[in-house]
């Protein structure tokens, strides 16, 4: 179990993609600081074998299975979550895939997918959820994921890339307009995560060649599900930083429409995979 300092009780926090990775590494870090946790994925299957595993560990937790491309089936997960929990207080949108293909070679359908994902995934959860909290005047909190290829070209991840890029300017641009409606609004931007069912479509040795570029005491995490524990108690700490030690009540100490970037990639490895495979 991730060790945390910090308490969300009594806060709905909604993980989009929360099965399995990072995703499920972070609902994990944000259930054992006493929040009730909002499980997104794309099936009912995977929803209810990480919330089982979320039970075990004593954490509260409710199912919510949808594809975040589709508006319609967002909309009604974040009508039913706030019928249910009253919520969502913090949003996490992680949901993501990462194709790797060399840029010559890669379709539109490809391309559409990921950008889907990636990008209109994020911006179609965000857009729901912010409507929630804007709606019921109890404003809240979003964190982007992002990723350190927002910031570095890697070999066969052009439309990976692009939609990381994206996401970091989006949520710029929601920072500025939510703020208004006491909704916050930030990003981390992680680099290479070594989690179990995550990667399998990559060349072994691009994988090593990634592992290789990261601190050795970053690889595992305290739990021993790998870079991701690490990255979810960061993600939890983006709205800790909101709170006074002194008086423990909630407040900002960004200035409204301000959004913080926080960038945790390492050294890049931008090599060809068809090099790398020989």
């Amino acid at each position: 179990m991730t060790s945390v300092t910090f308490r969300f009780d009594d806060r709905t926090v909604l993980v989009t993609g929360g099965a399995t990775g990072l995703g499920f590494a972070i609902a994990e870090a944000f259930g054992a600081a006493g929040a009730r946790i909002a499980l997104n994925d794309l099936s009912q299957a995977r929803v209810a074998r990480a919330g089982a595993a979320l039970g075990e560990a004593g954490i509260a937790w409710r199912g919510y299975p949808a594809d975040v491309r589709d508006a319609g089936a967002v909309t009604r997960m974040l009508d039913e979550i706030n019928a249910t929990s009253g919520g969502p207080d913090v949003l996490v949108a992680n949901a993501g895939i990462y194709p790797n293909t060399p840029f010559l070679d890669l379709s539109e359908e490809e391309w559409d997918s990921v950008l889907d994902t990636n990008l209109k995934g994020v911006f179609l959860t965000c857009q729901a959820a912010a409507r929630v909290m804007a709606r019921t005047s109890r404003g809240g909190q979003i964190i982007t994921v992002s990723s350190g290829a927002a910031n570095t070209a890697y070999w066969g991840w052009a439309h990976y890339c692009t939609s990381k890029a994206a996401v970091v300017m989006l949520t710029k641009a929601m920072a500025l307009e939510l703020g208004r409606h006491d909704i916050r609004v930030n990003a981390v931007l992680p680099g290479y995560i070594d989690v179990e069912e995550g990667g399998q479509h990559l060349d072994e040795a691009y994988k090593t060649a990634a592992r290789s570029a990261i601190p050795p005491r970053t690889l595992r995490g305290s739990s021993g599900r790998g870079a991701g524990d690490p990255l979810a108690r960061i993600a939890a700490g983006r709205l800790r930083e909101g709170c006074c030690r002194r008086c423990r009540r909630w407040k900002r100490r960004w200035p409204s429409g301000t959004a913080t970037i926080r960038s945790l990639s390492v050294p890049s490895f931008p090599w060809p995979v068809d090099t790398l495979s020989r």
